[in-house]
């Protein structure tokens, strides 16, 4: 009995490692040409005969053919290649037309899969095809259940048989044949409908919203910095534009000042005190929330990347939550919750707006050229107004420039951008071309952006140079590069938005330092301008700063993107690569200046230095723009 036993969980294990390779042959295998399969023989028969072998049967001979599978379940046979590609697609001894054959794999890359780790993943919708009249693409998931149709059901993929009752086996056999034969009547109608999936470059998106956050309205507080007169007119009557008041605060009983915690857990860490570090984390964890105050919202995300960090998994991480993508929709709502809370982003949208209306006001032609395009929300109020300038509309052009997104369409984001611009232009009637670019910054060139010297040439980033290395990581730094390349692109304007951030310190503590006091006056800021109950708060909080805070504390290296620095550090470096800096157009200004004062929190700060235009919350700056041009 017990020789028995081993013998027949050797042959279930056999049988399970066949079926492993089986799956991943089927997932991995490239070179399928003219719905052939090329799988080997050998892997195919060691299954097959795993099964006669349990049920007491004799294995039939090898047929001499590359075998396609036949997909009606109630048939055992193999089709040729040859026949599995006639137009007819009939089995000939089941007589239904419903054979599928695997089609030649579209390039993809995938990551390999270990033998002794695999884990499941969704091939691209058209990695499966049928063969047939209708010749349409099964989508993965359903080719996925035909293939597992072919292999036995049950936990860890155990046989359906049990020893010594081969009557039974044979009895669950034909009740699974008999539940696949109606899956595959049910499943007919629905595959003979299936055509080749077509991607859409925008997905259906609520316009209406878009509309509301990003064009010009009278009575729209999402859109009332657009417009020039909002500032001297009080937006009239009916407005949501009013200045945002402060809450009262409720008083603890036990007050904990967090702030001195996070920095004595930072010291430890810095001087590797794993223990003490891990002892004041306990106290930190007591006291923080991601659904309380300020201070304890802060304290939980920075809480977060120093356990990232004591256990050295900050890359990890980091490189997890960068590959969650978001849709446009949440980065809309995340924008609207940024600028009802703070004007940082508007005041820079409005002002690079009128700086280039200004300066295209008699030009036919306008070419943009934007570092970190990202969703492009900066660009439809801005045609918008291009559509009722005096004389018509220019030509417009925009380029949009950003890094690859993870997955399997890298630039699928910087799509959606360019057709989402495009109806925007349709709509208001003028004239565009996109372009886009999707590479790392600093590799580039001139040519690349088709530059023509009868076009206005506008050069553009808001808040993303900070991600570029600098020469502490490498030493051609691909900061001074794509100056050099904006130098060489010689714009009318460029305009630079940076974050004033100190905590790019190669010294832990010294950067943790820095940047505690920087995320400090933004989460307190949130707290006096955002319902702690908004869940679009807490997802900005926790997954757009929280990154960016994993990435600040828990990497290093090449690692750590998160590189901020002050506007007088840009200054000198901007100036260092052959650029000089225009002066601030002070009528945009001082329209900036009365809208945050009519509808913001009088905390704010919007004020001039050294030719920036800076921003912040109570006397902290947390933003600066300039314009420059060619020296």
């Amino acid at each position: 009995m017990a020789s028995n036993e081993r013998c027949y969980s050797s042959e279930e294990s056999d049988s399970a490692d066949a079926v492993l390779n089986y799956i991943g042959h089927i997932l991995m295998k490239e070179g399928l040409e003219n719905g052939t399969c090329m799988f080997p023989d050998a892997t195919l028969q060691a299954a097959e005969k795993s099964f006669y072998d349990v049920l007491g049967e004799k294995y039939p001979s090898s047929i001499n053919q590359t075998p396609s599978f036949c997909n009606c379940h109630g048939c055992k046979n193999n089709v040729t290649a040859n026949n599995a590609g006639e137009s007819s697609s009939v089995c000939d001894l089941c007589q239904q037309k419903s054979c599928y054959v695997l089609a030649p794999p579209v390039e993809y890359t995938y990551q390999s899969i270990s033998s002794s780790s695999m884990q499941w993943f969704s091939p691209p919708s058209n990695f499966f095809s049928t063969v047939g009249d209708s010749q349409s693409f099964l989508p993965c998931k359903d080719a996925a259940k035909e293939t597992w149709g072919l292999l036995p059901q049950g936990n860890h993929m155990n046989l359906l048989v049990e020893k010594g009752k081969k009557d039974q086996s044979a009895s669950r056999l034909m009740e699974l044949k008999k539940h696949h034969q109606q899956h595959q009547i049910e499943c007919e109608p629905r595959r003979k409908n299936k055509h080749l999936a077509v991607y859409n470059e925008v997905p259906d998106e609520p316009s209406e919203m878009f509309d509301r956050v990003l064009l010009f309205n009278n009575e729209a507080d999402e859109s009332a910095v657009y417009n020039p007169e909002a500032s001297q007119i009080g937006l009239g009557k009916g407005s949501n534009c009013e200045p945002t008041r402060r809450r009262k605060r409720v008083n603890k009983k036990d007050f904990v000042d967090l702030r001195t915690l996070l920095m004595h857990c930072a010291e430890a860490a810095g001087n590797n005190d794993l223990k003490g570090a891990n002892e004041v984390l306990l106290q930190i964890r007591l006291h923080a929330s991601p659904f309380g105050d300020g201070s304890q919202r802060l304290a939980h995300c920075f809480a977060n990347a120093l356990e990232a960090r004591l256990a050295g998994t900050g890359s990890e991480l980091y490189a997890a939550l960068s590959a969650k993508k978001m849709s446009s929709i949440h980065m809309l709502k995340a924008y609207r919750l940024f600028a009802s809370a703070c004007p940082f982003m508007k005041i820079s949208y409005f002002f690079t707006a009128q700086m280039i209306m200004d300066l295209a006001e008699k030009s036919n032609r306008l070419h943009i050229i934007h570092f970190g395009i990202l969703c492009g929300f900066q660009w439809p109020a801005l045609i918008q107004r291009l559509s009722e300038r005096p004389g018509g509309p220019p030509a417009l052009r925009i380029t949009g420039i950003d890094i690859p997104q993870p997955g399997f369409r890298p630039a699928s984001m910087m799509e959606e951008t360019g057709q989402r611009l495009a109806n925007y232009c349709e709509r208001f009637n003028v004239p565009f071309e996109y372009n886009a670019i999707v590479q790392k910054w600093e590799t580039i060139q001139v040519d690349d952006l088709k530059i023509n010297k009868d076009e206005v040439t506008v050069v553009n980033c808001l808040y993303r140079f900070r991600c570029l290395l600098d020469e502490t990581v490498v030493v051609s730094s691909p900061r001074d590069t794509v100056l050099n390349l904006i130098k060489r692109i010689n714009p009318d304007v460029f305009f630079h938005g940076i974050v004033n951030g100190a905590y790019n310190a190669p010294i832990f503590t010294s950067r943790f330092r820095e940047a505690l006091y920087f995320f400090s006056a933004v989460f307190d800021m949130f707290d006096a301008n955002a319902s702690r109950e908004d869940k679009e708060r807490i997802v900005f909080e926790q997954e757009i700063y929280g990154k960016e805070v994993l990435n600040v504390i828990a990497c290093e290296g090449e690692k750590r993107v998160e590189r901020p620095e002050t506007y007088r550090q840009w200054q000198v470096r901007n100036m260092r690569a052959g650029l000089r800096q225009l002066p601030l157009n002070q009528e945009i200004v001082m329209k900036v200046k009365d809208h945050v004062k009519l509808c913001y929190n009088k905390d704010f700060l919007v004020d001039e230095d050294s030719q920036w235009l800076v921003q912040g919350w109570k006397g902290r700056i947390l933003s600066a723009l300039s314009c420059w041009k060619v020296a």
